[in-house]
């Protein structure tokens, strides 16, 4: 009986956890890797990071995430679920450790509480409260830190963040990649339609 129940979690595990390599960084929370000939966007798990327009704490996070899991550099998913924008939410397994512990105690994401229960939820809250008493990243404002990404999401952002302009564009009209991704950073966030952080993919 317990070497079968030990088969038995062996066997969960397994079909939970994926290798796959870094295709490219979108945000501080969300990837794309390949597993084979497939192309998968991954929403990091536990963790919340800055929004792109929430500068200059968003490109801080995205530059991080970037050096923590190089374009063809190997990781491990241990996939926790779908989410409804069909992306895959995992928590990164590398050499350098667990990706996901490593941004929020750098300071460049937060323990996000409404999502821990799946996660590690006391380690991820006390790599936060240490970057907070630390100072540093997304602390480096005050012990209150800045505007959480959820209640900046659900707000529209700040007046300083929004586009001066009240212009909306579409994809075909800006022309190139290289443009939508500026406006994307200025606060044209629907130009992110599946929110993995890159603005009109079909530009590139």
């Amino acid at each position: 009986m317990k070497a079968g129940t030990t088969l038995l979690l062996a066997a969960c595990l397994t079909t939970s956890v994926n290798a796959a390599t870094v295709v490219s960084v979108g945000d501080g929370d969300t990837i794309r890797v390949s597993e084979g000939n497939k192309k998968i966007t991954v929403r990091l798990a536990c963790i919340d990071a800055p929004e792109r327009s929430q500068q200059p704490w968003g490109s801080k996070s995205t530059e991080l995430l970037k050096q923590l899991t190089p374009i063809g550099s190997q990781v491990t998913l241990r996939i926790h679920t779908t989410d409804r924008y069909g992306r895959v939410v995992a928590e990164l397994i590398n050499n350098q450790g667990n990706v996901n512990k490593l941004m929020v105690r750098s300071g460049q994401a937060f323990a996000y509480r409404r999502y821990l229960r799946e996660c590690d939820a006391q380690k991820y809250l006390g790599l936060e409260n240490e970057a907070k008493r630390q100072g540093i990243g997304i602390w480096s404002v005050g012990r209150s830190g800045i505007t959480r990404p959820w209640d900046f999401r659900k707000g529209g952002g700040s007046s300083t963040t929004k586009s001066s302009s009240s212009r909306k564009y579409r994809c075909k009209e800006i022309g190139s990649w290289k443009r939508a991704q500026q406006l994307l950073s200025q606060g044209h966030s629907y130009l992110d339609r599946d929110r993995d952080g890159e603005a009109c993919e079909g530009l590139r």
